[in-house]
C-alpha cells in the first residue's frame, strides 16, 4: 500500500471508530444480506461478541497498516481461525462488499472514492493473506 493510501486507511478509521458499534451491526446485516451461506456460519455465535471481535480485528489491522510484518503475521492467524469456522474463498468476496458498504454508511461523505479504493486495497491485502494461511491449514 501507498503511504498515502495508508494515511487515508488511518484517518477514516479515526472518523469511523467513534460509530465502530454501529458500524459493526452494519458490517453484519449487509453481510447477512449478500450472503445467506455466511450467516449460517454465525448461527450459535453471540453477535454481541463477534461483533466486538470485527471491531477490534480492524482496530489491529489499521494498527498494522504501516508494519507489514505484524500485518500479515495478524492476517495470516486469522486465516487460519477463519478456516476452522468454514470460512470459505467466496465469503471472501463478501465480506469486502459489505465491509466497504457498512464504511460508506459510517463516514458517509468523508468515503470520497479515494478513501474507498484505500480500504479496498487494505481489505485486499488482508483477505489475499488470510486465503492463503487458510489453504495451508486445510491441506
Amino acid at each position: 500500500m501507498s503511504p498515502e493510501a495508508r494515511q487515508m486507511v488511518k484517518e477514516s478509521w479515526a472518523l469511523a471508530a467513534p460509530a465502530a458499534e454501529e458500524l459493526a451491526r452494519g458490517f453484519y446485516a449487509r453481510l447477512f444480506e449478500i450472503d445467506p451461506d455466511a450467516a449460517r456460519l454465525f448461527a450459535a455465535t453471540d453477535m454481541d461478541a463477534q461483533r466486538d471481535k470485527f471491531v477490534a480485528m480492524l482496530v489491529a489491522i489499521v494498527a498494522a497498516v504501516d508494519e507489514p510484518r505484524v500485518l500479515v503475521a495478524d492476517a495470516a492467524a486469522l486465516g487460519r481461525r477463519h478456516a476452522g469456522y468454514g470460512a470459505a474463498p467466496p465469503h471472501y468476496a463478501s465480506v469486502g462488499e459489505a465491509l466497504l458498504l457498512a464504511l460508506a454508511t459510517a463516514l458517509g461523505p468523508a468515503f470520497t472514492p479515494e478513501v474507498r479504493a484505500a480500504w479496498a486495497e487494505a481489505y485486499t491485502l488482508v483477505a489475499a493473506v488470510m486465503r492463503r494461511a487458510a489453504g495451508a491449514t486445510t491441506r
